[in-house]
């Protein structure tokens, strides 16, 4: 059988010979000899050391023309060490995701062969069960190609046509959204850290929510001011009311008050907006921001899902999380009545009593569309329809 040869040239192990020799043992199986060729005059001393680090063997061949002859090690260049491949990378494969991966793997890549003797570091968040959910992938794809640019997607130059008292319900209503949307960056920002990096598709969907976020806080502050106005009024209610979020250390509980209950209902709000909205530009500020939360509402609702399938007794720690945020906040004033005013004379159209009448009946009605979606939300959780309606009364007045 006729030696297969690699000539390194002039190269030495301390100019790169052995990224030719590795390409060449790659091709051939553990127990098979390479030959190595070259004329760097420390080449056949540096591979003896070379072969040693790296589990292979420098064999005599006295026939051979060669600088030296290699047999190779172990089936991949660092098994010999004790190395593991980091489970599977493709996340739709059997067993792919681990139950908990260990903190040796750090931040290797998912399905890379792991050299042991790294650091550890601590991802607190590192439980299947309290992460997964098998449509990740699928929505952050849906996440990438829906991203939009607002200087693009939205035509500022829009002329504004109505008067200056539905003009200040936009902007009253845009400043509330502003602080919400800070809420809802915050909340999955301070997660994203903590998750274990094997779980890199749960990752992918808490950063692209942070970002859509961010763009959310820069449209509405954009259409807040588009046309020469200052923010408008921030109440100490609907911040302690967004101060319970921030405070929740736990992340199912957080992401089913933050996107379940809060989210959800600002989908609501936002389609709300988009109907009944007395400018192009708030109607497609409302539009595209409402697909972007749509989404968010859809990953936090999958993971729970999962959750709480492997774990029954989730559902009752999320049902005292709402009753204890509801005490929490039965001194507060809820929804800042100014924000409720707005609604109504964007719904009226007009600053009139018939105008008033009808946007008076018309966020009515959106509140109940508000607590029916929050139960359908909490019954595919596996809340009965009774304890749905308990939950869903008992969600901040503030709506996220």
């Amino acid at each position: 059988m006729t030696l297969p040869v690699v000539d390194v040239g002039a190269l030495g192990l301390d100019g790169g010979a052995h990224v030719l020799v590795r390409l060449a043992l790659d091709e051939h199986k553990p127990g098979d000899e390479v030959g190595v060729r070259g004329t760097h005059p420390d080449l056949a001393a540096d591979l003896v050391t070379w072969c040693r680090m790296q589990g292979h063997q420098c064999v005599s061949r006295g026939e051979s023309d060669c600088v030296a002859v290699i047999r190779r090690g172990a089936a991949s260049w660092s098994a010999w060490r004790g190395a593991e491949r980091s489970g599977e990378p493709d996340a739709r494969a059997e067993g792919a995701i681990a139950a908990r991966p260990p903190a040796s793997w750090g931040l290797a890549a998912r399905g890379a062969v792991v050299e042991p003797g790294g650091p550890e570091p601590e991802f607190r968040l590192d439980l299947r069960d309290e992460l997964w959910t098998d449509r990740a992938g699928a929505l952050y794809a849906q996440a990438l190609a829906g991203q939009w640019d607002p200087a693009v997607a939205i035509d500022w130059t829009e002329t504004i046509h109505h008067g200056a008292q539905i003009e200040r319900a936009v902007v009253q209503v845009m400043t509330f959204l502003v602080e919400n949307e800070e809420a809802a960056l915050v909340v999955p920002a301070r997660f994203l850290g903590q998750v274990h990096p094997h779980f890199r598709e749960i990752q992918q969907m808490l950063a692209v929510t942070v970002a859509d976020e961010a763009r959310h806080i820069e449209v509405f502050t954009r259409r807040a001011t588009l046309t020469g106005s200052e923010l408008a009024l921030s109440t100490a209610g609907g911040r302690a009311s967004l101060q319970t979020l921030l405070d929740e250390p736990d992340f199912a509980t957080a992401s089913f008050l933050l996107s379940v209950m809060g989210e959800g209902t600002f989908v609501s709000l936002l389609g709300f907006l988009e109907r009944h909205a007395p400018d192009p530009v708030t109607r497609r500020v409302a539009r595209l921001t409402c697909q972007d939360e749509a989404r968010h509402v859809a990953f936090s609702l999958a993971h729970l899902e999962r959750h709480v399938g492997v774990e029954p007794e989730l559902r009752a720690r999320l049902a005292r999380a709402v009753e204890q945020r509801h005490r929490a906040l039965q001194g507060t004033a809820g929804l800042n009545d100014d924000v409720f005013d707005a609604l109504v004379l964007l719904a009226g159209g007009a600053p009139t009593p018939e105008g008033v009448a009808l946007g008076w009946q018309r966020v009515q009605v959106l509140q109940r569309e508000m607590a029916d979606s929050r139960r359908a939300r909490l019954n595919r959780l596996g809340f009965t329809p009774d304890e749905s309606d308990v939950l869903s009364s008992l969600h901040t007045r503030n709506f996220m």
